[in-house]
């Protein structure tokens, strides 16, 4: 939270680290929130894609995993369903 007479003084440099950082700052006037400086976010057109640039994929996608399974190791095994 930051005052209104604080946030008219540096308000260009807070409005750069907003864009910078995507953190909301709250602003107040005589303590009381009043307003809100967010980000500006373009919503994608479609929802295929909108996660790109921001997940990376480590290894291979379709590889086996080296981990055994217990099923696979005693598939008789009966399992409880309490």
């Amino acid at each position: 939270m930051i005052g209104g007479s604080e946030f008219k003084a540096k308000c260009l440099k807070l409005m750069d680290q907003v864009a910078d950082t995507g953190q909301e700052i709250v602003i107040t006037k005589n303590g009381c929130p009043v307003s809100r400086l967010v980000p500006y976010r373009t919503k994608p057109s479609t929802f295929f894609g909108r996660d790109r640039g921001g997940i990376r994929v480590l290894g291979h996608i379709v590889e086996p995993v080296d981990v055994e399974w217990e099923a696979e190791i005693n598939p008789s095994r009966i399992l409880d369903a309490n």
